[in-house]
């Protein structure tokens, strides 16, 4: 199945980025189980500051950086006589969901998801259409605007994220540096800063066992011209020149990283940073402003903390990073009167004048009418233009990123060397793959 994507985004210039990020991001030709995926801008039916639920049950899971916690915000703001409304916004929320998207009624009512994500929902049948609800109660909503499978509409976006690079402009300008535009220059670059006893451990980034450091590999592994399966296929083929050069940059940066750098997820990758202990990674844009922020951290290194594009490996020309989408689904085993509900406290909390708030605005790059980048939206811009690639919506994908999760760290804890390692990966998935039907 062919996945066409399209996001309407206005860049600082005021130019329309339709084109640009058509064909760099969403036009991309995936293969998703037979659907056809067109995903674009959320827009919203009431404009209204003034919560239009009077009944029902709201129960959301989702992730818990900023921009969602101001979407969860949003939606709590629905709670009244009559309308139960609960969050559970938390950074192991891909572990619940599917498990409670269920069970009948379901326990919750929405998950927040992204490219990934949503194909484990669909793959278990437990989201709803949502053509009825988009009649009902989206009236602003345009046909480019939602996420649609085999002409139905599976769920609506509201932001777009990318990881790019972060980086110290007061470190790098001690050192004599400028902004790395591969890994291979930000090894060197960390080297330097290490040497001159500016910073112990200057490099780092998510590179948590498990998602984190998976998604650190389907990057690197991108970013060097890999393809992670034989075409037309669900044969996996990671095992190979390229998978090796990835495992070996994971482990170049991982050698100027803090030595627990495979407990730092973005939380803790994050920390580090306001901390003041490191001088580049690479992070979600998603994550940006609040590093920018001397709350938990000091002046010197809010105002010193910039960013920029995401960096190349291995010579290659497409940038090392994948491009994603947010949006929200609505539960398949809940009644209609809890999805009516639901939907329309989504169209509550991604109402566009919560961008009139600067740091809200600042947030993430808003899939919202009005939206006009900031600056901490740079680098997602810059990664739409590189040419980046969107994150593999494949529904056996998730196979994969698990078994990279889980046996990637034998390789960077030096008790396997890469062959054996991505042997095992392979192992692991065909496994997985042949017990739920993708492979014989």
């Amino acid at each position: 199945m062919t996945v066409g994507f399209g996001l309407a985004l206005r860049p600082p210039t005021g130019e329309d980025l339709m084109k640009t990020v058509t064909k760099s991001i969403f036009a991309a030709s995936l293969m998703l189980a037979g659907s056809q995926f067109a995903y674009m801008t959320p827009a919203l039916a009431d404009g209204h500051a003034k919560c239009a639920v009077e009944s029902g049950r709201i129960s959301i899971v989702g992730n818990e950086f900023p921009a969602i916690q101001t979407v969860g915000k949003g939606v709590m703001e629905c709670a009244k006589d009559g309308v139960e409304v609960k969050t559970n916004l938390t950074a192991d929320h891909q572990k619940i969901n599917v498990a409670g998207m269920t069970g009948n009624p379901a326990e919750y009512t929405s998950a927040i998801v992204a490219n990934s994500s949503i194909v484990a929902l669909m793959n278990d049948d437990l989201i709803r259409p949502l053509d009825d609800l988009v009649a009902k109660f989206g009236g602003n909503l345009k046909p480019n605007q939602l996420v649609s499978v085999n002409g139905k509409v599976m769920a609506v976006a509201f932001m777009a994220n990318a990881q790019h690079l972060v980086f110290r402009k007061d470190i790098l300008e001690k050192a004599g540096l400028t902004p790395p535009k591969t890994y291979e220059e930000m090894i060197a670059g960390g080297k330097k800063i290490k040497e001159m006893g500016l910073l112990e451990n200057p490099l780092g980034g998510p590179y948590a066992a498990g998602w984190n450091l998976a998604q650190e590999f389907v990057n690197m592994y991108i970013g060097h011209g890999g393809e992670f399966y034989k075409a037309g296929s669900a044969e996996v083929s990671i095992n190979n020149e390229q998978g090796v050069a990835a495992l070996d940059m994971l482990k170049q940066v991982a050698s100027l990283s803090n030595p627990d750098y495979l407990t730092h997820d973005s939380n803790g990758t994050s920390a580090e940073w306001k901390a003041g202990n490191m001088a580049m990674m690479n992070m979600w844009g998603s994550r940006v402003e609040p590093l920018k922020s001397a709350d938990g951290s000091t002046e010197e290194v809010a105002a010193s903390t910039d960013i920029a594009g995401p960096m190349t490996v291995g010579g290659g020309s497409i940038p090392a990073t994948t491009l994603w989408w947010d949006g929200f689904t609505i539960s398949k085993n809940i009644s209609d009167e809890d999805a009516e509900a639901t939907f329309k406290a989504y169209m509550h909390a991604i109402r566009p004048d919560i961008i009139k708030d600067e740091e809200v605005s600042k947030q993430a790059v808003w899939l919202l009418d009005g939206y006009q980048p900031t600056d901490a939206a740079k680098g997602v811009f810059a990664a739409a233009q590189g040419g980046a690639k969107p994150y593999p919506m494949l529904p056996y994908h998730g196979l994969l990123h698990s078994a990279l999760g889980a046996e990637l760290p034998d390789y960077l804890q030096g008790k396997e060397d890469a062959a054996k390692t991505l042997a095992d990966v392979e192992a692991a998935y065909n496994a997985a793959a042949k017990e739920q039907g993708f492979l014989n």
